[in-house]
């Protein structure tokens, strides 16, 4: 999917500095059209620091009444919005059931009571009728938008050949029947398992271009975010190489989620972090995988990334808001 660059709506206005602070700055987006990934615009507050939430998947085996909690802990919090890595519902239904899960979803998300940012994963965007459904209530399913001087990119990692998405949509739909009755390991052993797209996703040309042509654009931008559900870096060949290479003389930061596990790397000078899960299935033999979300603040030109474990986020009470029985945030300790 094809995207104009060039912004086609600016919200709010520069407010005036004061002691020699840069001005807050205006929210700048490429997505036309009505349906938009944001809940709401966002909106600048009078200073150019930003503070935002990032949170991991949910699916692939969602333990009930954790996100939930979640969204009210981020609450607490109050960010200037909320983003993702992907992953929000469990997808693979018809029509009717995935409207479901997206109504589902939203309902909870909208306890944060902040602009929420949606990101597509492969629970979100494999099969045709998943992406017509996120197509018409959330637009593109890659995009980038840039506040208060900051550049985020929200890239699709299930961008491929409408051949392929059927042929891998299929295989995944077998895979996962096998992995509900025989279980990981004949699951790892199935041809959706062992492909290239299953680990590392596939981005096309176009969406390759039209990232290029976004950094290009932006260069004078901060800092920038990039938001992607799978490690598309770790593929041997992949549009991913060049979006890296444009952004080779800027500052970026790149997050991804899908292994459900928490992994920190530096690759050319820059954090790559790998999220692990926000109420969804846990394996804690891979590493570290506890519910957990990231408090992210820009101030200047300098970025903070702070993981917040869910299990120490309480209310004034000391009590988890919502709540009615102790949960469990590591699967490996309850």
């Amino acid at each position: 999917m094809m995207l104009s660059i060039g912004i086609v709506a600016v919200f709010g206005a520069a407010l005036a500095i004061c002691a020699g602070d840069v001005s807050a700055q205006s929210f700048e987006h490429s997505v036309a059209g009505e349906a938009k990934p944001w809940t709401e615009e966002l909106k600048p507050n009078g200073t150019s620091d930003l503070t935002f939430i990032l949170h991991s998947d949910l699916t692939g085996g969602e333990r009930p009444g954790i996100f939930e909690l979640a969204a009210r802990q981020m609450a607490l919090l109050r960010p200037e919005f909320v983003i993702s890595v992907g992953d929000l519902i469990e997808g693979g239904g018809d029509r009717d059931d995935l409207i479901s899960e997206w109504e589902s979803f939203d309902a909870r998300a909208a306890l944060i009571g902040a602009p929420y940012v949606h990101v597509g994963g492969n629970h979100d965007l494999s099969s045709a009728v998943e992406r017509a459904v996120w197509s018409e209530r959330y637009g593109p399913p890659y995009f980038h938008f840039r506040f208060k001087d900051v550049l985020f990119l929200v890239l699709d990692t299930e961008d491929m050949t409408a051949e392929r998405r059927e042929t891998l949509a299929a295989q995944r739909a077998e895979a996962v029947e096998i992995y509900k009755t025989d279980g990981s390991e004949a699951f790892a052993e199935t041809p959706y398992a062992l492909s290239t797209e299953r680990v590392t996703g596939a981005i096309s040309k176009s969406q390759g271009d039209y990232f290029v042509e976004a950094v290009s654009a932006n260069q004078d931008a901060r800092h920038t975010f990039v938001i992607t559900h799978k490690p598309a870096w770790e593929a041997e060949k992949t549009e991913f190489h060049r979006i890296e290479e444009a952004l080779s003389d800027m500052p970026y930061t790149v997050f991804n989620g899908h292994e459900h596990f928490y992994e920190y790397r530096e690759r050319f000078g820059r954090d790559y972090i790998q999220l692990a899960t926000t109420s969804g299935e846990q394996f804690p033999d891979k590493g570290l995988s506890e519910d957990h979300i990231m408090l992210i603040s820009v101030r200047g030109d300098e970025v903070e990334l702070v993981n917040l474990m869910l299990e120490g986020i309480r209310d004034r009470k000391a009590e988890y808001p919502g709540m009615l029985t102790e949960p469990c945030f590591a699967t490996k300790r309850c």
